[in-house]
């Protein structure tokens, strides 16, 4: 019974399951694992089939990966992140090795249970599809830095695409695998502009209205940043898990504004079309985005 109640509460205090009705943790408390592994320990390597998810409770692994010779290092996880999870959407044997940092008390569960949670609850995927998202944020950033300071872009790393190709794949995958029907990894949108343009002005006359949703369309990692007050978190990249989730309690004929582009990508284009495609005609995008609406002085968070 320890055993199972320790179980339970790594599992509550973990963002994915946190939301879950109490019976549920119970339910897959009673058939996870739980470990507590020494430091400087090997738990898988390239190669090992991938039959497990693993959420860390306590300490830190190294996810590394060889080549060149040498042991090139991928991550460094810590509480409350997982790992093992691209093998078991994928079928495909481990591509890391993981070894304990430190003292490390590991709670696991076996593919078919992780399966079955995932299409069981959308809400456990949707916070599975963000830690990823934010995980994919975090992992680019690093690896753009290591390379403006260590390479020429043509000198740069192969394992450095590997790890890009590789978060890419696996957020695509993550959507996918959570809904029964599958969902499309690569919609087809519309050659021409679907949404109107509307100016910082107009936009804040209708949000001190507060009748209009604002929509932010960026990474979660930025929209924790700054946001526009009272906007919700739909990253382009996970829109249709959100819109399983969130979006279909909003009635078509909601009047929304999205926002959010940097230099490389226009999330706002990118969700415009894709509400305008489920049917949302009154769509328009915030001009200029979020730097025009802070130029003015309009509220923002935090």
């Amino acid at each position: 019974m320890v055993m199972t109640d320790s179980k339970e509460s790594c599992l509550a205090k973990n963002p994915l399951f946190r939301e879950l009705p109490k019976e549920k943790l119970t339910e897959i408390a009673g058939e996870a694992q739980y470990e507590v592994v020494p430091p400087s320990t090997i738990i898988f390597q390239e190669g090992d089939p991938g039959d497990s998810f693993y959420m860390i409770n306590f300490g830190r692994v190294r996810l590394s990966k060889k080549g060149r010779g040498r042991e090139i290092s991928v991550a460094e996880l810590g509480p409350g992140d997982f790992f093992g999870q691209l093998e078991i959407l994928t079928d495909e044997l481990r591509w890391v090795n993981v070894k304990t940092l430190e003292e490390t008390r590991l709670t696991i569960l076996p593919k078919k249970q992780f399966d079955g949670i995932l299409k069981e609850y959308p809400d456990v995927s949707f916070a599975f599809a963000k830690q990823m998202s934010k995980y994919f944020a975090r992992n680019i950033q690093v690896i753009k830095t290591k390379s403006e300071h260590r390479f020429q872009v043509s000198k740069t790393s192969w394992i450095d695409f590997l790890v890009i190709f590789i978060l890419s794949l696996l957020c695509g995958i993550v959507f996918n695998h959570s809904n029964p029907n599958g969902l499309t990894l690569i919609p087809r949108l519309p050659a021409e502009d679907t949404a109107a343009y509307v100016t910082p002005s107009q936009a804040e006359a209708r949000h001190a209205e507060a009748d209009t949703l604002f929509l932010d369309a960026r990474p979660s990692i930025l929209y924790e940043q700054m946001h526009i007050e009272g906007a919700v978190n739909i990253p382009s990249a996970i829109f249709d898990i959100m819109h399983m989730v969130e979006l279909g309690k909003i009635a078509k004929e909601q009047t929304i504004i999205v926002y959010g582009r940097t230099f490389s990508s226009h999330y706002d284009e990118q969700v415009a079309r894709k509400l305008s495609l489920r049917g949302y005609e009154n769509t328009m995008i915030l001009k200029d985005g979020l730097s025009a609406w802070r130029k003015e002085g309009y509220p923002v968070k935090p």
